[in-house]
């Protein structure tokens, strides 16, 4: 079952990146790829403020238990 998945993920993914060098063409020429960039670095940012937010909830709840 393990090999299946693997297999499968590997499939879906080939053409994503076959394509990736066409879509990073159009949007370079397009100047698009800065506000790419810009949204992947608010969502991350926001990932990381999210975990670091939660660290502190389990934190407070620990320190409360024991």
């Amino acid at each position: 079952m393990k090999n299946y998945l693997t297999y499968l993920l590997f499939s879906l993914l080939v053409p994503v990146f076959a394509n990736a060098q066409g879509l990073d063409n159009l949007l370079r020429s397009n100047g698009r790829i800065y506000v790419v960039i810009g949204v992947i670095l608010i969502i991350f940012i926001g990932i990381i403020l999210y975990l670091i937010r939660i660290e502190r909830k389990i934190n407070k709840l620990e320190k409360q238990n024991h």
